[in-house]
């Protein structure tokens, strides 16, 4: 039985600009296909809601894949959006982000599923990402999740026309129906 090979950001760096999307967590390689349409709707409709929330109360920046979030030497994801409170500002580099932005948000995808759900929840947590957000397409739901200790605690699962604020957003007021905008 041979080694696991495991990977580096040098590694990573070095890959090809073949217009593939990758990420390396816990030093394996993984391989993203594009979006579908779909996703980069409701993608669009979260950062529109973040983005005007953010940026009229000055709390920090949203920003959205692809984009490099540099946990550790053998750690760098793309999730699909990002955000950076003021205080955290400084992990914002040239290359990425270097460390635990304050939330991250993955989109399910039918490739991406298991891993969003398993591997990247595992890793958030241990790297310290205060809130994690996934949006199920195909359930049309949001889950927000807050990190307590070591592990993810699910504080909200919001769905429908009702203003609901996750968190860190309490006040935010968002129609998960809303994130479907354009696909009806």
């Amino acid at each position: 039985m041979s080694a696991k090979t495991v990977l580096t950001y040098a590694d990573y760096a070095a890959l090809p600009d073949d217009g593939k999307r990758y990420e390396l967590l816990d030093g394996e390689l993984f391989v993203m296909p594009s979006p579908s349409g779909w996703h980069q709707v409701i993608l669009a409709n979260l950062v529109r809601a973040l983005d005007l929330h953010v940026r009229s109360r000055h709390l920090g920046m949203i920003l959205f894949a692809p984009l490099d979030v540099i946990f550790a030497d053998t750690s760098v994801a793309q999730p699909d959006l990002v955000y950076i409170d003021n205080e955290r500002m400084p992990l914002l580099a040239r290359r990425g982000v270097e460390g635990a932005p304050t939330l991250l948000v993955e989109i399910l995808s039918p490739s991406t599923t298991r891993r969003d759900r398993e591997v990247k929840f595992s890793l958030y947590a241990r790297y310290g990402v205060p809130f994690y957000w996934i949006v199920d397409p195909e359930a049309r739901v949001l889950e927000a999740y807050r990190l307590e200790g070591a592990a993810y605690v699910r504080t909200m699962r919001a769905t429908g026309s009702e203003p609901c604020g996750p968190p860190p957003f309490e006040d935010l007021g968002l129609i998960v129906d809303e994130l479907w905008r354009g696909i009806d």
